[in-house]
């Protein structure tokens, strides 16, 4: 394989190392307020254009169909709601006799309490290839669901959804309508546009972590809680990947690959105004927050490194089941 061919092919990791090199470099240009305004840029613009695209890209009969796949909503739900926390807690317990900042600790259980976020999941689980509508269902309900339950401003959280996600996704369905015919015989690239979006997440997220003070940490205690947050995505992307594959569990390789993103994935949109308002007033707020500041790119970083691997994985699986499902041809004596 050619360079060229192998650049074409690997274009969007390098992408990933081209847009965190430059945020290193120059990160006042993305951070919020910058030149680039990312919180009306990012949180706004780039949002509505991925669900705009989702909306463009899928057909109404899989935006029904993952509707009512309840049972896929009910593991997200309940793992990321209940078995998450449970866990980074247990956790936690064993982690409480180290040397390591109790601040911190406190700051990683809070992870643990998050919805998932209503972007990043859809945009890894469109361009892997999974179930995008059930992705783009689970994202928006945990964050509506928790956030309606918690301290955050509900009207705040409703308006946010229903204009960043519901509105785009039903203008996108209704334009796939008009040009319909068009799409089907062109198909535009929807992945490798979502993509683009997802470095351009990158690059921001990336700004406000290499500028923000409230992570001037220890080297120690700052290695050690990297160390930890990339364990336990690793772990429990590892779970929720055991669960969802095993025999009888209902799930297709493209329910898993949504299974994957959006229970392991946590909003750092409503959580750190959660944070703020559960511990205002806590001089330690800094250090409670910085688990989350890191957890945020580092499950991006992650989930797009691994979007090739998951990718491969559930072509063959797919592949394999199909060749399962093929009646057998009767062989003549």
């Amino acid at each position: 394989m050619g360079l060229l061919e192998r650049t074409r092919k690997e274009w969007f990791i390098l992408g990933i190392v081209l847009v965190i090199a430059v945020a290193k470099l120059e990160p006042a240009i993305g951070v919020k307020g910058g030149p680039l305004k990312p919180e009306i840029t990012i949180t706004y613009i780039a949002v509505s254009a991925i669900f705009f695209n989702s909306g463009l890209s899928l057909k109404t009969e899989e935006l029904t169909s993952a509707l009512m796949h309840v049972k896929l909503h009910l593991f997200v739900q309940i793992f990321t709601l209940v078995f998450f926390p449970t866990a980074i807690w247990l956790f936690l317990q064993a982690l409480s006799v180290t040397p390591i900042n109790e601040w911190l600790l406190k700051g990683l259980q809070t992870v643990g309490c998050m919805p998932p976020p209503v972007s990043s999941a859809v945009i890894l689980t469109k361009a892997v290839g999974g179930n995008e509508a059930a992705a783009i269902f689970n994202s928006a309900f945990g964050s509506f669901l928790l956030g309606s339950s918690s301290s955050v401003p509900f009207t705040s959280i409703f308006s946010q959804l229903f204009m960043t996600v519901v509105v785009p996704l039903i203008i996108g369905q209704i334009v796939r309508r008009r040009i319909k015919d068009w799409l089907e015989r062109k198909k535009p690239p929807f992945g490798a546009i979502s993509s683009c979006v997802l470095l351009m997440i990158i690059y921001t997220t990336f700004c406000d972590t290499f500028s923000n003070p409230n992570i001037d940490l220890d080297k120690f205690s700052l290695i050690i809680i990297v160390f930890i947050i990339f364990f336990v995505q690793l772990s429990f992307m590892l779970l929720t990947f055991l669960f969802s594959t095993r025999n009888n569990s209902g799930f297709t390789p493209a329910d898993t690959v949504a299974i994957i993103f959006c229970s392991t994935h946590k909003s750092l949109t409503l959580g750190i105004p959660m944070l703020k308002i559960v511990f205002a007033g806590y001089e330690h707020l800094s250090l409670i927050s910085v688990p989350l500041l890191i957890y945020h790119p580092a499950q991006i970083l992650l989930g797009s490194v691994l979007v090739p691997t998951i990718k491969s994985w559930m072509v063959s699986r797919q592949k394999a089941l199909k060749l399962t499902r093929q009646p057998k041809v009767p062989v003549k004596v």
